[in-house]
C-alpha cells in the first residue's frame, strides 16, 4: 500500500500542471488588471459619454457610485440610491455629489421613473453650476460644465412637458420633488410679447429640423422652445405691429432658484420661472455672474415654415393680383413685415423675392444671417411680399411707399440713424423693385403710357395717388446699399418668349389698380396710350427685353450715394462668357456697370439659397457695418 501511495503522487502533479496549463490557455494569460487598445471613435465615446448621449452615465458619476458601492444597486433601487446621495457622502466633494445627483435623477426619470426627477435633475445641476461660494464653481474646462447645462436645460423642458409630450405647460404652481416640493412663481406678464401672448410652447430639442443645411444653437442656460403667437385684444405696440401672427418665436424658459442650499436641506424650494426672447435679452445674471441664454432660432424658423401656406400661394399670387399672404391687418396691406419687433439702433435688411416666389424662399439666407454673431444685434430683418404678376411699377410703388411709412411710423422724430442705413436685397424681379428704390425716374415711366402731363390729369384723388406712386420714383433716403441677385436688368429671355406671353395672358390684375386706370381711361378728354384694361402690361410683359419699361429702367442711373452689388448666377461657368445664363436670365442682362462688386456663382436662377450666394451677402453686410461705423 505504501508503494502504491507514493506511485500516485507524480500522477497527481501531472494532472495539476495540466489543469493549470488549461486555465492559462483559456484565459489568454490575461491579468486581473490591465488595458486594451481602443479605436479613436471608441476613445471619444468613452471620454464624452453621459446619460444624455448614451445608455450609461458619465465617468465622473460612475466613479461616485463605485466609491460608495452603489453602482449595481442603482439599477435595482434607484430611488433609495438617490435618497442616499441626497443625504450626503462623507468622502465626496459637494461638487462631485451634486453632479452625480443631477445625472442620475435624469437617468431615472428617463427610464420611466417619476417625472419629478426631471425637475430634481435641473435643480441639482443648477446647484452644481452656481454654488453660493463662487470660487467653488466648476471651471469652464471641466467637461461636466456643459453636461450640467444640458441637464438643467433638458430637465426644465421635460419637467413642464405634458403627459403625452405634445406641449410644454409654462405655468407656476407647487411641484413635487423626490425630496420635498418646490413652489414656482410666475408673473403672467412673462408670456406677453409686445402685442402678442406667447402660447403653445414646444421643446426645440424635440423638433427635428429639415430643409435647412445648418441647425444653430446658441449655447447657454435655459430650455429653448418655439412658441406660437396669440394677439392680445386692445394691445397695439408699434414695434410689434408688423410682426405677423403666424410666425413661431424662439423662447427660452429659465427657472431661477432662491436660497438653493437651504432648499436642498429642508426639502422646500422656491423659484421663479422667467421667459426670454432674443429681442429682449441674450444673457441672465445668476449669483452675480452673467450667463448666456440658450436659444434655438433655426428650429423656430423651420417650425414657422412647417405647413406654411407661403409655398402654396406662390403661383396663386402670380396669377391673382388681389391675393394676400398676410390678411386682415391694416399693417400688412403694403406687404412689408418683420421677422421680429423693431429695435432701435439695428439696420434694416429688406429681402424682396422674385416671380412666382414668396418670403419662404429666403429661409436658408435668414437662417445663416440671423445666427451670425457678427450681425446679430446690429441688423433686423424685414421681408416684402407682393403679387408677382402685377405690373412691376405698381409693386415697386407699394414697396417704396411701405418703406417710407415704416420708417416714419417707427421713428417719427428721425432719431434712429440705423433706419437711414437700410440694405435692400432683391432676387430676380425683386431686384428690379430694389433698383426702383435707388433711381430718379423723372417722367420716364409716365411718358411711356400717357401723352399728357400728370399735373393735367383729371380724376379722383385716390386714383391720382396710386398712379403717382406707381409712375414717379425718387431715391429713398433710408436706403444706403442694395444687392441684386440674378436680376434681369435688361430683361429675361423667358419672359420675352412663349412661356412669358402665355403666363401674361393668365394673370389677373388687382381691383386696386384697375379701378383708377378705368377711371382715367373713361375720361375721353385725356389721351392715354392704354386704350383698355387688357392692354395693361403684366410683370412678365415688362421683363420682356423689348419692353419700354425695362429699357427705361436699364437706362436710369442709381443715386451716387447708394452702394450697389451684383450676384450673378451661371449654370455653366466653363462655357464662353457670351453664353453664360442661369436658365432664366443671361449674364449680359444681369451684369450692370458701376457696382461696388460683382460675384459670379455656379448656380441656377434660384441662387438665393446657395451657400456661395449667402456667403457673399454675409460679406457685404459685414462690409456695410464697417463702412457705416456700426
Amino acid at each position: 500500500m505504501e508503494r502504491s501511495f507514493h506511485a500516485a503522487r507524480p500522477i497527481n502533479r501531472i494532472l495539476a500542471l495540466a489543469l493549470l496549463a488549461m486555465v492559462l490557455v483559456t484565459t489568454g494569460c490575461a491579468s486581473p488588471v490591465g488595458v486594451r487598445h481602443l479605436d479613436p471613435k471608441q476613445v471619444q465615446r468613452t471620454l464624452t459619454a453621459n446619460v444624455l448621449s448614451s445608455d450609461d452615465v458619465s465617468a465622473p458619476t460612475a466613479q461616485i457610485l463605485n466609491r460608495a458601492g452603489l453602482r449595481e444597486r442603482f439599477h435595482s433601487e434607484p430611488q433609495e440610491v438617490l435618497a442616499t446621495l441626497h443625504r450626503g457622502l462623507p468622502t465626496a466633494t459637494e461638487t462631485d455629489r451634486l453632479f452625480a445627483l443631477a445625472e442620475l435623477s435624469f437617468a431615472y426619470a428617463s427610464n420611466k421613473g417619476p417625472k419629478s426627477n426631471f425637475l430634481a435633475s435641473a435643480l441639482y445641476a443648477y446647484a452644481f453650476l452656481f454654488p453660493k461660494e463662487a470660487q467653488t464653481a466648476p471651471r469652464w474646462s471641466d467637461p461636466r460644465t456643459r453636461v450640467a447645462l444640458d441637464l438643467y436645460n433638458r430637465g426644465i423642458a421635460e419637467a413642464f412637458t405634458n403627459a403625452d409630450g405634445s406641449r410644454v405647460l409654462i405655468e407656476g404652481g407647487t411641484y413635487l420633488l423626490p425630496f420635498g416640493e418646490m413652489v414656482i412663481a410666475m408673473d403672467q406678464d412673462e408670456t406677453h410679447w409686445g402685442s402678442y401672448r406667447l402660447v403653445d410652447f414646444a421643446q426645440a430639442a424635440q423638433l427635428e429640423v429639415r430643409g435647412l443645411r445648418n441647425r444653430y444653437r446658441w449655447p447657454g442656460i435655459g430650455a429653448p422652445m418655439a412658441a406660437a403667437l396669440e394677439p392680445m385684444e386692445g394691445t397695439k405696440i408699434p414695434a410689434y405691429l408688423r410682426v405677423p401672427p403666424a410666425i413661431k418665436v424662439a423662447v427660452t424658459a429659465f427657472l431661477r432658484v432662491e436660497d438653493m442650499d437651504e432648499g436642498l436641506k429642508s426639502g422646500r424650494m422656491v423659484g421663479r420661472l422667467e421667459l426670454y426672447t432674443v429681442s429682449e435679452a441674450t444673457s441672465v445674471t445668476i449669483n452675480g455672474r452673467s450667463v448666456p441664454i440658450e436659444y434655438e432660432l433655426s428650429s423656430a424658423l423651420a417650425y414657422t415654415l412647417e405647413g406654411s401656406r407661403a409655398y402654396d400661394i406662390e403661383l396663386k399670387a402670380l396669377f391673382s393680383g388681389d391675393f394676400r399672404l398676410v390678411k386682415d391687418e391694416a399693417y400688412f396691406q403694403d406687404g412689408l413685415f418683420f421677422m421680429g419687433p423693431y429695435r432701435r439702433g439695428r439696420i434694416p435688411v429688406v429681402l424682396v423675392h422674385g416671380t412666382a416666389s414668396s418670403p419662404a424662399r429666403w429661409a436658408e439666407m435668414l437662417n445663416e444671417l440671423q445666427n451670425d454673431p457678427r450681425l446679430w444685434g446690429r441688423y433686423q430683418f424685414w421681408l416684402f411680399t407682393y403679387n408677382t404678376g402685377n405690373p412691376i411699377l405698381y409693386s415697386a410703388g407699394i414697396l417704396t411707399d411701405g418703406l417710407r411709412k415704416a420708417v416714419t411710423e417707427l421713428d417719427p422724430e428721425g432719431k434712429d440713424a440705423a433706419l437711414r442705413k437700410m440694405v435692400v436685397i432683391g432676387h430676380s424681379q425683386g431686384g428690379l423693385l430694389t433698383k426702383l428704390t435707388t433711381v430718379d425716374s423723372g417722367t420716364g415711366f409716365w411718358d411711356n403710357g400717357f401723352t399728357v402731363s400728370f399735373d393735367k390729369l383729371e380724376g379722383s384723388p385716390e386714383a391720382k395717388e396710386i398712379l403717382k406712386r406707381s409712375m414717379f420714383f425718387t431715391p429713398l433716403p433710408s436706403v444706403k446699399r442694395v444687392v441684386f441677385i440674378a436680376t434681369p436688368h435688361q430683361g429675361s429671355f423667358v419672359a420675352g418668349g412663349w412661356i412669358g406671353r402665355l403666363t401674361g395672358k393668365l394673370i389677373s390684375l388687382p381691383f386696386r389698380l384697375l379701378s383708377p386706370l378705368n377711371e382715367v381711361i373713361a375720361l375721353k378728354r385725356q389721351t392715354v396710350s392704354i386704350r383698355s384694361i387688357k392692354d395693361i402690361p403684366r410683370s412678365t410683359d415688362q421683363m420682356d427685353p423689348k419692353s419700354p419699361f425695362i429699357r427705361s429702367l436699364a437706362a436710369m442711373p442709381m443715386a451716387p450715394e447708394i452702394t450697389a452689388h451684383s450676384i450673378i448666377a451661371v449654370k455653366n461657368p466653363d462655357a464662353p462668357k457670351e453664353k453664360w445664363t442661369d436658365g432664366v436670365v443671361d449674364y449680359s442682362s444681369a451684369h450692370i456697370d458701376g457696382v461696388a462688386s460683382e460675384l459670379v456663382v455656379h448656380s441656377s436662377h434660384s441662387t438665393q439659397s446657395e451657400p456661395e450666394t449667402i456667403e457673399e451677402v454675409r460679406r457685404i453686410l459685414v462690409e456695410h457695418l464697417e463702412a457705416e461705423g456700426n
